[in-house]
């Protein structure tokens, strides 16, 4: 089943501010959340859907490919799963967002959820990544070697010495939240957010782990790979999800943010999809016609230079330039043709050619095809 726009879900538009998309989304949210509407799979998918919506429209970088590609984007917006795998992942995700957002003091007036503590997140990490148009033409994967956090094993992340050191959070009393209460003109109001004591741990450290110092990460070259797709180009960037930095104590890995360097090609120039290649032909072969060889992606082919052709004629070799990105067929490989004037003569070849210049087959005699120069190089690079 097709994926439906981001935008139809979340009844916003490419313009809509970020204020107006979070918006948008606890409106879908709060008419689709589970406590709400128990048993009902359908509106259980629909929260789902909602989330996935918001996770990719609320960040810059992801809703710029979206607006760009789509659901096509290279890399994916949420992993290999398309989106949310159960619903503690959007509550640990936006339980900011879905708790004590709608004046019901949290979704608990529904059924009563537990609130659950904030999952942390590691930091994107970012790398460039040079292709070539043979990359770009076939895909490549990657193998790299990179410097990340990764979780300290010496303590499995916790960041402590060991299991009996730490002690329960005497603020929140282990729970990682407390409650306040304030009196307003509607009467009282009750409100629950994150323990900053302990940051939602519902813990604290006695004792902190000799590796890593308390942070639960420790650096660490990994070596990664990755696919990069068909058809990427130039300042492209690719989400690879769960493979950037490790989260301080827990949680879950950032992603790696993987932007294309195109290297160019010493002979054939990129035109979008299509590639550009300046053949210069000699005098005689541009009379007589001649078989000559160009290069492609892959290697060499021959093509045949007709007698009588002119410099500014553009042959077209279908099918012979780089795939599309989300799929839409291959570009071709322009040929543009220049026929070379020598200028160095010996004096036998200045006669010879004193003598073409008197021949009535030597004067020019451009058919309306040939004056129309420019406009062939108008339709080359369209």
């Amino acid at each position: 089943m097709a994926k439906r726009d981001y935008y139809e879900i979340l009844e916003v538009t490419k313009n809509s501010t970020p204020e107006e998309i979070k918006k948008a989304y606890r409106k879908m949210a709060m008419k689709y959340h589970p406590d709400k509407n128990p048993g009902d799979k359908t509106a259980e998918d629909k929260f789902k859907e909602a989330a996935e919506a918001y996770d990719v429209l609320s960040n810059p970088e992801k809703k710029a490919m979206y607006d760009r590609y789509g659901h096509n984007a290279p890399g994916g917006f949420n992993g290999n799963s398309g989106g949310f795998s159960n619903m503690e992942d959007i509550f640990s995700r936006f339980g900011d967002i879905l708790n004590g957002s709608f004046g019901f003091g949290g979704f608990g007036g529904f059924g009563g959820r537990r609130q659950e503590r904030p999952l942390r997140r590691g930091a994107d990490a970012r790398i460039k990544v040079k292709v070539d148009l043979k990359d770009v033409a076939n895909g490549v994967e990657k193998k790299l070697k990179i410097s990340l956090l990764a979780k300290c094993s010496t303590c499995n992340g916790t960041g402590a010495k060991d299991d009996k050191s730490f002690v329960t959070c005497s603020v929140c009393s282990g729970s990682g939240f407390v409650t306040s209460v304030t009196n307003t003109i509607l009467g009282t109001m009750q409100s629950t957010g994150v323990c900053t004591a302990c940051n939602g741990e519902g813990k604290k450290i006695t004792s902190l782990c000799s590796a890593c110092h308390g942070e639960g990460t420790v650096t660490k070259e990994e070596n990664i790979s990755f696919k990069i797709p068909p058809g990427v180009s130039e300042g492209m960037q690719l989400n690879i999800s769960g493979r950037g930095h490790a989260a301080r104590r827990g949680g879950v890995n950032g992603d790696l943010l993987v932007l294309i360097m195109e290297e160019p090609n010493e002979e054939l120039i990129r035109d979008e999809n299509d590639l550009i290649y300046s053949l210069f032909i000699t005098m005689p072969q541009a009379v007589l016609g001649a078989s000559v060889e160009i290069p492609t992606i892959d290697g060499k082919a021959k093509i045949k230079i007709e007698p009588g052709t002119q410099s500014g004629k553009v042959l077209r070799l279908k099918g012979k330039g780089l795939p599309d990105i989300n799929g839409y067929g291959t570009g071709d490989l322009l040929v543009y043709i220049t026929v070379w004037t020598p200028q160095k003569l010996s004096k036998d070849e200045i006669k010879m050619m004193e003598t073409f210049a008197k021949s009535d087959n030597f004067t020019p005699n451009p058919s309306k095809q040939d004056k129309n120069f420019f406009e062939r190089l108008k339709n080359m690079f369209r």
